[in-house]
């Protein structure tokens, strides 16, 4: 077997990997945030609270 392309391959997997997992983390934060915002009333103008 080819072990330093095996290696090099086992590396970028592993690069990639961990990649996808902080890109998720990321875009869940996004997305929770965005869900929030959403879920909130609108504010209203002081005039219409008067």
């Amino acid at each position: 077997m080819n072990y330093p392309v095996l290696i090099g391959v086992i590396i970028l997997v592993a690069i990639l990997i961990v990649y996808l997992i902080k890109r998720n983390q990321k875009d869940k934060k996004e997305f929770e945030e965005e869900v929030i915002q959403s879920e909130l009333p609108p504010e209203k103008d002081d005039k219409e609270n008067n």
